[in-house]
């Protein structure tokens, strides 16, 4: 089963490219979905994440951080361990703010 991996960014931010870049150079699909001026899916991401920054990354449904978080997964050794997870119900949006 292929691995859901979702980052949450926006266009001219440094460290969403660092992701996308590291993401590609591991060879993992992913979606791109773009917070910016979406202040409701911000606060969301807030909510579930607990940060206010970008890149957000979920992996089958779990929160693993930003950049640096993602880079540390893989100099750990910790991100197949990740992938291969079982997926868990992502945090649905919601409508209420």
């Amino acid at each position: 089963m292929q691995p859901k991996v979702v980052m949450y960014r926006t266009p001219f931010c440094p460290y969403c490219s660092m992701a996308a870049r590291l993401l590609a150079q591991l060879g993992l699909e992913y979606e791109e979905i773009d917070v910016s001026g979406d202040n409701e899916r911000r606060r969301w991401l807030l909510s579930v994440s607990g940060q206010r920054t970008v890149p957000q990354i979920f992996i089958n449904g779990r929160s693993v951080g930003g950049f640096d978080d993602l880079s540390a997964l893989v100099r750990r050794g910790e991100l197949a361990a990740l992938l291969a997870a079982p997926p868990v119900p992502e945090p649905a949006l919601d409508p209420e703010g």
